[in-house]
């Protein structure tokens, strides 16, 4: 077993608009001075009960419309975020990929920050020098390897990014859209890369809406929609309930369910 999730409620406070004006704010003290000293707030449900479980080899897709909580939950796996209640039991050590810009410093090389990165995500690792040899060769960067990052692109980033996160397997990966950024010709070639690094970790959860990714890489999909788990299943079949699910909403209303405001 690498994950159990146990009945997880994951919560959000929504606070509602203030108002900044301040003859708007002293005519609401007037009028309603309880409503101006303590707001309503919504409550964002993202994780409602919520259980699932990863066993060795398994590589998950997680499924879900824009804003259904996704990342959310990939946070409260990796540890970023704490559930309301629940237990969320790690077997074995947890790599989340959310974000290939965080702890990039613009002002310094891209060598020295894959040396940042790789002595971040591979602590106490012997062959420190070796990774991010590679990852600098491997992210085809040639002579912008030694120049500041704050002249790259956001494909170039990327490009040293993922080459440095994908270089040593772990054992539960947490991937969110990793590939947004990079050119089709290097996320081709990436692509390859991640494959082989998800399948010599021990588990892996996966955050993608490119279905022939899922379905590249997947041995199961989990569909999430209002905080609970819609689906379980093998990923062809997943794929095609979640791309034929009646939402019954019609633009962005229903992604987010709100349990009604309350007095804070």
């Amino acid at each position: 077993m690498i994950l159990e999730v146990e009945k997880i409620n994951l919560v959000y406070r929504i606070p509602l608009q203030r108002r900044t004006n301040f003859r708007d704010v002293f005519t609401s003290l007037v009028q309603d001075p309880m409503d101006t000293l303590f707001p309503n707030a919504d409550y964002l449900h993202v994780a409602k009960d919520l259980s699932f479980t990863i066993s060795e080899g398994e590589r998950i897709g997680l499924l879900g419309v824009n804003g259904v909580g996704k990342t959310s939950l990939c946070r409260c796996i990796a540890g970023l975020f704490l559930p309301k209640s629940g237990k969320i039991k790690r077997y074995g050590p947890v790599r989340g990929v959310f974000n290939t810009a965080l702890g990039i410093q613009p002002e310094l090389t891209g060598r020295e920050n894959a040396e940042l990165l790789a002595h971040f995500i591979y602590p106490g690792t012997k062959d420190i020098d070796k990774i991010i040899d590679e990852a600098i060769e491997f992210s085809e960067l040639g002579q912008f390897a030694e120049a500041p990052v704050k002249l790259y692109s956001n494909g170039m980033q990327t490009r040293l990014c993922l080459s440095v996160i994908s270089a040593r397997p772990t054992g539960l990966l947490i991937l969110d859209e990793v590939f947004d950024g990079a050119d089709m010709f290097f996320r081709e070639k990436v692509s390859h890369r991640v494959l082989r690094l998800m399948k010599s970790s021990g588990g892996v959860l996966f955050v993608s809406h490119g279905m022939e990714q899922i379905k590249r890489v997947c041995t199961r999909v989990l569909v999430l929609h209002r905080g609970q788990i819609i689906f379980d299943g093998e990923p062809q079949e997943g794929i095609h309930f979640f791309e034929n699910f009646d939402r019954g909403v019609k633009g962005t209303e229903g992604l987010f369910q709100f349990d009604g405001h309350q007095r804070i």
